[in-house]
């Protein structure tokens, strides 16, 4: 008994009571002008009663549309993971695809560029050839970039990437780099080539893949 009990409250309503009468504006406007004398023609009257009918039926449109009194749910989380590009999902200490994009340059771009006027992509393998880069770059930055292509969970995959960045000598301002497959190839060098690193845009191709010598008896033997 020291504390009121809570009185159950039935649903409440909120209601809205439009008037269908002519509004006090109009309706003093049609008597000043039979107080002049003025002959009020039946269409003038039809046509204020039109237009006032017009008004509410507009205002009620607007507020079943707008959802007046209505609460709606915000979107879900789930949704919104939706929306998110699967290649964005990856960790942090790699650059996001969206980045690359940024940074990279069109086509149209590309082509004022003498390093891309003879660009030709090469046949696809698992590794890549990197050149243009500049003197600034360091093996970080590539990881940075191409490390986005590796799943690290994977000890096959962490095996297999491998960066060589030339530093001296006619190579130097080249990289090779190892990825896991064609495929990871393919897509890293897609979204890199062009990439503007240190003011410098990446050449991105396929490495091309040694030859193995042949062997100097068997040469002997087919003669």
């Amino acid at each position: 008994d020291v504390f009121e009990q809570p009185q159950h409250v039935g649903h409440k309503k909120i209601e809205f009571h439009i008037t269908t009468d002519i509004p006090a504006v109009l309706q003093i406007n049609l008597e000043k002008e039979e107080k002049n004398g003025k002959r009020v023609h039946t269409s003038n009257v039809f046509n204020i009663k039109f237009m006032w009918f017009q008004y509410l039926y507009a205002t009620t449109e607007e507020i079943n549309n707008t959802g007046f009194g209505r609460i709606f749910p915000a979107p879900s989380s789930n949704d919104k993971m939706e929306t998110e590009e699967e290649d964005d999902e990856i960790p942090s200490e790699f650059i996001s695809r969206r980045d690359l994009e940024k940074n990279r340059l069109s086509r149209e771009e590309m082509e004022k560029f003498s390093v891309f006027k003879n660009y030709e992509p090469g046949d696809p393998n698992c590794r890549i050839y990197v050149k243009n880069l500049a003197k600034q770059v360091q093996e970080k930055d590539l990881k940075f970039i191409f490390g986005r292509y590796i799943d690290f969970q994977s000890e096959v995959e962490r095996n297999m990437f491998d960066i060589r960045l030339m530093k001296e000598g006619r190579m130097k301002g080249q990289a090779f780099i190892g990825l896991p497959n064609e495929k990871a190839a393919a897509k890293a060098l897609k979204e890199a080539n062009g990439y503007v690193l240190f003011e410098k845009p990446m050449v991105v191709q396929f490495a091309r893949s040694a030859r193995p010598k042949q062997d100097s008896n068997e040469g002997k033997r087919k003669k």
